[in-house]
């Protein structure tokens, strides 16, 4: 009974149960789909605001502007380090292994009409350069529609102005920062209702798509998720030990996100949950703030190698050669179309497509051979990307300073206690209050106490 108070328990419970009802009642599992949905669109209602609330208040309590600016710019050049090593591992499996070797498909034999929304996505993108995409006509629209960029771009200005206006703006600031804090507790509410929404959508993706998908196109599937797990594992695990931290403890601590993420197939639904997480972590808020709504839209480490596994895939299947200067090329396309795909519906499908449009190489028409796995492919590529983000969120903050090395590694370790906890035995378990290493812990933060009690929604813990 225990246990099931825990919501990793609750949400997992919810993703048993929903493979279960998808595979022996297919047409119930596919009608609650809409619980699933209501879940991410009850998160997706709050984000903006969370994001304009965190980072105008972390930037606003910055000693020094430049910072920002140097933080921008670490922030960019890890991002585009990082997905790049992902592409190129991405196009290496997929050489090595030839998921779509032997399917000789004939791509004039393929019915497109299903690519048109991402065409006209892909069509919609081209005639629109980044500037106008990050700058929003209003700032109502950009938290309307639910645009990241444009939403961080208007906090990170928001926070400069509360910044040099000094002590005129406390009392913005601090309106601003307790609003915020009511936006905690209704995310708190929310998350509660996370076993039904993890519940809904796997059932939904069992008993739309059933085995019979697996098995048809199963080696891209189980060669994407072998993939997959391999970077986490080589690639952010030894980033996460130069960072100064372990990967598995790192897992651990975020394995509530990990669970509801793989049941709802977007990272979007433990946003702001992670930017507590992060900053309880040890990230100072700005960081956080920063790193972590722009990671979502141009580090993409499991959309990285989505794309290149995916496009020779297509290659492979409908015969198509490439030479090597031509999958460089293809390689040097994906750079740029990778990048900028948050509150997108279907991101990665537009970035394949306009991927195979540019290149002129690979048949557009194959992208309808993986449509119909890509929501399986799309859940453990959301993993990738929430544990991708989270990585670089802490190697930015390690980077600029501004990271709690001695309380991150506490806090991973299950050390560090908040003052409320230690006054009551019975949350302690077997060690004693006057265990000398709470004591230690408390004598290191003093009457901080606040790992849990600063954000209820991570009470429990």
């Amino acid at each position: 009974m225990r246990l099931l108070k825990h919501l990793y328990v609750q949400v997992l419970i919810g993703l048993v149960a929903g493979i279960m009802v998808g595979y022996f009642a297919p047409a119930f599992g596919i009608e609650v789909k809409p619980l699933g949905d209501t879940f991410i669109r009850l998160i997706k209602m709050l984000i903006t605001l969370v994001i304009f609330c965190t980072v105008s208040i972390g930037i606003a309590k910055m000693e020094s502007l430049k910072s920002v600016g140097r933080v921008g710019m670490k922030t960019i050049l890890y991002f585009e380090a990082v997905t790049t090593v992902a592409l190129v591992i991405g196009l290496v499996v997929a050489n090595l292994v030839h998921p779509g070797a032997g399917l000789n498909i004939d791509p004039k034999t393929l019915d497109t009409h299903s690519l048109s929304q991402y065409v006209a996505e892909v069509h919609t993108a081209a005639n629109s350069s980044f500037l106008e995409e990050i700058v929003p006509n209003s700032v109502v629209g950009a938290f309307a529609r639910g645009n990241l960029l444009q939403v961080l771009m208007f906090s990170v200005l928001f926070g400069i102005a509360l910044s040099m206006m000094g002590r005129r703006s406390q009392f913005l600031a601090t309106t601003v920062e307790q609003f915020g804090e009511v936006l905690m507790r209704i995310v708190e509410m929310i998350m509660k209702l996370a076993p039904l929404g993890a519940f809904g959508a796997m059932a939904f993706t069992v008993g739309r798509y059933g085995i019979g998908t697996l098995q048809q196109l199963g080696l891209l599937i189980v060669c994407f998720y072998i993939t997959s797990i391999l970077f986490i594992v080589l690639v952010l695990g030894t980033i996460c030990r130069c960072v100064g931290v372990g990967l598995w403890p790192m897992l651990k601590y975020l394995r509530e996100e990990i669970f509801i993420v793989l049941g709802t197939s977007t990272t979007e639904s433990v946003l702001p949950r992670l930017m507590v997480k992060l900053e309880r972590l040890g990230c100072s808020r700005t960081v956080v703030g920063l790193v972590l709504p722009t990671g979502y839209s141009f580090n993409l480490d499991g959309a990285a190698i989505y794309l290149t596994m995916t496009s020779l895939f297509i290659a492979q299947a409908t015969n198509t050669h490439l030479s090597l200067w031509q999958q460089i090329g293809l390689l040097a396309i994906l750079m740029l179309t990778s990048k900028g795909g948050a509150g997108v519906a279907g991101a990665a499908l537009v970035a394949l497509t306009a991927t195979l449009s540019s290149h002129n190489i690979i048949p557009v028409a194959g992208i309808t051979l993986i449509l119909g796995i890509d929501r399986i492919l799309n859940e453990i590529r959301a993993v990738v990307n929430l544990i991708g983000n989270a990585v670089a969120t802490l190697v930015v903050a390690r980077w600029e300073g501004a990271l709690d090395l001695v309380r991150a590694r506490a806090v991973l370790a299950g050390e560090f206690v908040p003052q409320d906890e230690v006054e009551d035995e019975s949350k302690l378990g077997d060690q004693p209050v006057g265990d000398p290493s709470r004591a230690g812990m408390a004598h290191h933060y003093g009457n901080e106490g606040v790992i849990r009690s600063n954000h209820p929604m991570l009470e429990g813990q």
